[in-house]
């Protein structure tokens, strides 16, 4: 048996798994040899500024002293289902160019951006404690949105339902929590109106407790069935694609839908 079949053998016993995952979060990203390696590498650049040419504008005091050794890297360290799915949707918005946008619960960074070309409208259970011309927030959860029926043009709600009902920010646990999201947005979305989602797909519908739920590509088309499918790209990996594979498990499916 190979060290990746043993672990996929113990990852099937109860007790082995919740020790897995207790002593994953409790672990630190790095080893004490690593961090020792850093810090070391920190006050060796340390020593070589001082001793470089001289910004007599700027004071360099061991009191302000500021390490940052976990950020130098090869590459520019980046989610690429955030940077795929935000710019995928952002694009999609700013082609169809509606009045006014409604998003519900996606990254609020990437709302910000979506509402200085399109005055948008916010909708999540945690309010945010800015302001910014152009956004305007509305405290609710995807399952009881204040909107009436066929009321909304244009509608977004990114890596968003896969999670509802499973308590992970604060939501009541339901088991068709997302079941009862879809439905809710094909119900305020106009006719003619523009919803685009995103959501983990995998193998099989799975539901990875207390993180988020996977589904397969049919059961979303399911879920919006009312709603006619317009586009779909996959993110597998550092790639995104236009067809979804089954073959190769956990993914994540963006989805365009119009009413």
């Amino acid at each position: 048996m190979t060290k990746k079949q043993l672990r996929e053998s113990l990852k099937k016993i109860p007790i082995f798994k919740i020790w897995a995952i207790s002593f994953r979060i409790l672990k630190d990203k790095y080893g004490i040899i690593t961090k020792f390696k850093l810090l070391a590498n920190f006050f060796s650049d340390y020593r070589q500024y001082r001793k470089v040419n001289k910004n007599n504008k700027f004071s360099l005091e061991t009191k302000n002293l500021y390490p940052r050794i976990f950020d130098k890297t090869e590459d520019t360290p980046l989610d690429p289902v955030y940077f795929y799915q935000n710019t995928w949707c952002a694009r999609k918005i700013f082609e169809n160019k509606p009045a006014h946008h409604y998003d519900i619960g996606s990254d609020a960074k990437f709302v910000g951006l979506i509402s200085q070309f399109t005055p948008t409208t916010m909708v999540d259970i945690r309010p945010i404690p800015l302001f910014l011309e152009g956004i305007s927030f509305v405290k609710g959860d995807a399952l009881h949105l204040p909107f009436k029926d066929s009321a909304v043009a244009s509608l977004s709600s990114i890596c968003v339902i896969e999670h509802i009902g499973l308590g992970r920010y604060g939501d009541s646990l339901d088991s068709f929590g997302s079941e009862k999201a879809a439905k809710e947005f094909a119900r305020v979305l106009a006719e003619g109106g523009n919803l685009y989602i995103s959501v983990p797909v995998d193998t099989n519908n799975t539901t990875y407790f207390n993180a988020h739920r996977a589904f397969t590509r049919d059961y979303v088309i399911e879920l919006f069935s009312p709603l006619r499918l317009i586009e779909e790209r996959y993110i597998y990996g550092d790639k995104m694609c236009g067809t979804y594979d089954r073959n190769k498990g956990f993914g994540t499916g963006l989805y365009y839908f119009k009413k």
